[in-house]
């Protein structure tokens, strides 16, 4: 195997005696969101929304935010403790794994932790009957995209602090409002113009727009590559700016 492999296998070895502590989030949340915004709320939207229902349309927003919300939540706490509670980051560093394989090991279990709650949400979507094209399944991969352009800036910024009071200031006042102005609940066309902008530039709208695509059997059209580039800058951008944050909190 290589290098980061073994990181990962790491990560998953510890995942095995705490996945348990996952399955309310990753199964009931789903179920509750799923009962209260798309039958509660969606049963007081009458005609639905651009021509569909709307828990129809709004499972693929849940789908790719629950995609980032879990790829901050992994960037984040976690990273914290690999840095300043537990070190493991510093043991890894001495074994001893280049900086790259301590990032990209770690950086894809993030992504498996992804996967396996957006599949999830897709399996429940699914038993909901809220899913109108086989295309659906697609939003796995728009999910992953999704996580790795969250979670290596994320890293980044983690490996940059050295409190996790900074982390809750980003929770508070990046993510949240990025989970309710990136069309996940209502179509961003709603926002004032300035605040258009904002919802596109964040990079979890073009995941939402990506999955609703996919999951109500729409041509996303040439702008489709647009948004994947553009998710992909920030992976790429991401990737290379948690290297160098970590490369100085580990290399002396």
């Amino acid at each position: 195997m290589t290098p980061s492999a073994y990181v990962l296998e790491y990560h998953l070895v510890n995942y095995r005696r705490t996945w348990r502590a996952s399955v309310f989030s990753s199964l009931v949340l789903p179920l509750l969101t799923m009962l209260g915004f798309g039958l509660g709320v969606g049963g007081l939207v009458s005609g639905g929304v651009d021509g569909v229902t709307y828990l129809e349309w709004m499972v693929p927003g849940l789908i790719a935010s629950t995609a980032a919300q879990v790829a901050v939540a992994e960037s984040t706490w976690p990273v914290m403790s690999c840095f300043t509670w537990v070190k493991t980051y510093f043991a890894q560093a001495a074994a001893p794994l280049r900086v790259g394989d301590i990032v990209g090991g770690h950086l894809a279990f993030m992504l498996f932790r992804v996967l396996v709650s957006t599949t999830a949400f897709l399996l429940v979507a699914f038993a909901f009957g809220a899913l109108r094209s086989g295309w659906a399944v697609a939003v796995l991969p728009v999910s992953l995209l999704l996580g790795a352009a969250l979670a290596t800036p994320v890293a980044a910024y983690t490996a940059s602090v050295t409190s996790d009071s900074y982390l809750g200031i980003l929770m508070r006042f990046a993510v949240l409002p990025m989970s309710l102005f990136s069309g996940v609940f209502f179509p961003i066309e709603s926002l004032p113009t300035a605040l258009r902008w904002v919802a596109l530039a964040l990079p979890l709208w073009h995941g939402v727009d990506l999955s609703r695509a996919a999951t109500l059997g729409l041509d996303p059209g040439p702008s489709a590559v647009w948004q994947v580039l553009y998710l992909l800058l920030w992976a790429v951008g991401g990737w290379f700016l948690a290297t160098w944050r970590y490369r100085r909190r580990l290399v002396i």
